[in-house]
C-alpha cells in the first residue's frame, strides 16, 4: 500500500488521451486508503451485467442507515443514535457502534436496483444498463446502396 500512495501517474497523462477520469479515480483510491475497514464488505458480480454490494452492518437499523447514489458513485453512510447511555454499564465493547461512510466508486451506466437489510447484512443490488446509442452497431459495407435499389431509386444505385 505504501507503494501505491507514491505512484506518480504523470507519465502516463502526458502520453493518454481522455483517461483523466481513471487517473483521478485511482490518486483519489490511493488517498483515501486509511486502514480502516468498518464495516467490512463483500463485491460480488452475480450477471454479466449484474453486481451485488454487501456490507456487516450488525445492529443498524434501516432509519441508521443512508444510500445516495449519484453519477459513477455510490455512498452508504450508517449513524447509529445511542439509545440510553448513561444506563448501559459495559464491562467490554467489543462490537463496533461507530457510524461510517463508504464511498464506491461506479462504473458509467450502473444505477442501484435494490437495496435490502436482514440478518445484519446491507445488500445493494446493482445493474450495468448501457443505453441502446453506446452499445457496438454493425456496420454493413454498401448498405445504403441495396436500399436504394431496393426502394426502386436507381439513381442512388448507378
Amino acid at each position: 500500500m505504501l507503494l501505491m500512495n507514491r505512484f506518480d501517474f504523470t507519465p502516463y497523462r502526458r502520453t493518454t488521451v481522455g483517461f483523466d477520469r481513471l487517473f483521478d479515480l485511482l490518486e483519489r483510491q490511493a488517498r483515501a486508503q486509511t486502514g480502516d475497514n468498518y464495516p467490512p464488505f463483500n463485491i460480488e458480480r452475480r450477471g454479466e451485467d449484474q453486481y451485488r454490494i454487501t456490507l456487516a452492518v450488525a445492529g443498524f437499523k434501516p432509519e441508521d442507515l443512508d444510500i445516495t447514489a449519484q453519477q459513477n458513485l455510490l455512498v452508504v453512510k450508517g449513524n447509529k443514535a445511542d439509545t440510553d447511555p448513561e444506563n448501559r454499564q459495559f464491562l467490554h465493547v467489543g462490537i463496533a457502534n461507530r457510524g461510517f461512510e463508504r464511498r464506491f466508486e461506479l462504473a458509467d451506466f450502473v444505477r442501484v436496483e435494490d437495496a435490502d437489510l436482514a440478518d445484519g447484512l446491507l445488500t445493494i443490488d446493482l445493474v450495468r444498463e448501457v443505453p441502446e446509442a453506446m452499445k457496438p452497431k454493425k456496420v454493413l459495407i454498401g448498405a445504403q446502396k441495396t436500399l436504394s435499389v431496393i426502394d426502386g431509386n436507381s439513381s442512388a444505385a448507378a
